[in-house]
């Protein structure tokens, strides 16, 4: 990643979060717990899992920073939804704290966007680097930014997403269309609608499928790529 994009994707992270936040702070609790967009979740599910998220992004900032490794979450997958499950029952302002609390770790976690060394310091999330965290931060922000307000008066669409954040996203989630990538499928529709279809949301317009030219039905999506293989 360049210094560029680090501090690009650094902003426009924290631009997601703020945008939910203040969505939340609008809200009632019971908004909170009406369903999300996401099935099974309430929207306090969502909000409970970003804040979460965003903690354990920062930890492993914190400890990369000193030569160290730590899992993403205590008690790994198992722990990562038992601590869903604990926040997503708290008030509409207690979800607004913990964004917030999230918010301020992650901004002190961060090493500078100049300081290459420190974005590639190794993490335990993926076997890869801190550059890794900011992109799932970023990746985690935006998405479910959409996720937990859609159908509130406050929502957040995708077309909030830039071009940037639609290239990485697409770059990033071309493992879940089938066969490999120069079988002749192009994807085609507006850039925030193809970024949305391919992360299993619903595109506010069409997407359709190329094979060598020719239109095909848009293939079955392979299982999201992650490395402590949510169901969300």
């Amino acid at each position: 990643m360049t210094p560029a994009l680090v501090e690009h994707a650094l902003t426009d992270a924290q631009h997601a979060l703020d945008a939910l936040t203040e969505s939340v702070r609008q809200w009632g609790d019971d908004v909170v717990a009406e369903p999300s967009a996401l099935p099974g979740w309430t929207r306090g599910h969502v909000l409970s899992h970003v804040a979460n998220v965003g903690a354990a992004l920062a930890r492993q900032a914190e400890y990369a920073a000193r030569g160290e490794k730590v899992a993403p979450y205590d008690g790994g997958q198992e722990g990562r939804d038992a601590a869903i499950e604990a926040g997503a029952s708290r008030t509409a302002v207690e979800h607004v704290e913990a964004l917030l609390a999230a918010r301020e770790r992650l901004a002190a976690a961060w090493p500078d966007p100049d300081d290459a060394a420190a974005w590639s310091a190794p993490v335990a999330y993926r076997d890869g680097v801190v550059a890794d965290t900011l992109l799932a931060w970023w990746r985690e922000a935006r998405i479910h930014a959409v996720d937990a307000t859609a159908g509130t008066s406050t929502a957040i669409g995708s077309d909030t997403w830039g071009d940037r954040f639609c290239a990485h996203l697409r770059d990033f989630l071309a493992v879940r269309l089938p066969g490999p990538r120069d079988d002749g499928l192009e994807l085609d529709g507006d850039p925030r609608d193809v970024a949305a279809w391919l992360a299993g949301r619903e595109p506010a317009g069409p997407v359709g499928a190329l094979r060598d030219g020719t239109r095909v039905p848009l293939p079955e999506l392979g299982p999201w790529p992650s490395a402590t293989a949510p169901t969300r």
